[in-house]
């Protein structure tokens, strides 16, 4: 990683982490702590997903702009708290839930459907005991094929 791009991250970083110490940036639903969400996203997911969450080519996808689109479709809420690195993650269940729902509040707040109930720890802690693991990038096509299908906007 470049240094210009690392002294973009710093920055950009600290702009968020202060807007949200002085209260700038509404907490989303299901998100106790985003300072503690953002934190979790830094250290746990950022590394390969990238801190625009633009993913990178061929390895990791995209969630920036699709992430809340797996919630059009059945079996896409599933999907997003079954991922191999969701399911597998060091983090608690309650941490993963808050984590998933400041990422589709952050990343793609434009595609959140307008009845969305916020991830929950027991939801997530359920899902992840059924980790995806080959195909899990069949299965993201598939549904995000279904959600460009379906419309929604």
């Amino acid at each position: 990683m470049s240094r210009r791009l690392l002294i973009k991250i710093a920055v950009a970083s600290g702009a968020l982490m202060a807007a949200a110490a002085a209260g700038q940036s509404s907490a989303p639903a299901g998100v106790e702590n985003p300072q503690l969400a953002w934190q979790h996203w830094t250290l746990n997911c950022q590394g390969c997903h990238r801190p625009d969450a633009t993913g990178s080519a061929g390895t990791t996808p995209s969630l920036a702009g699709t992430a809340a689109k797996f919630l059009w479709v059945p079996g896409g809420r599933e999907y997003l708290a079954r991922v191999p690195g969701v399911a597998t993650s060091a983090l608690s269940s309650a941490d993963l839930a808050e984590v998933l729902n400041w990422l589709l509040w952050r990343f793609d707040k434009d595609n959140l459907p307008a009845d969305f109930q916020p991830f929950t720890a027991a939801e997530v802690g359920a899902l992840r005991a059924r980790p995806l693991r080959l195909e899990a990038s069949q299965m993201r096509a598939d549904l995000l094929r279904k959600a460009e299908e379906s419309g929604r906007p």
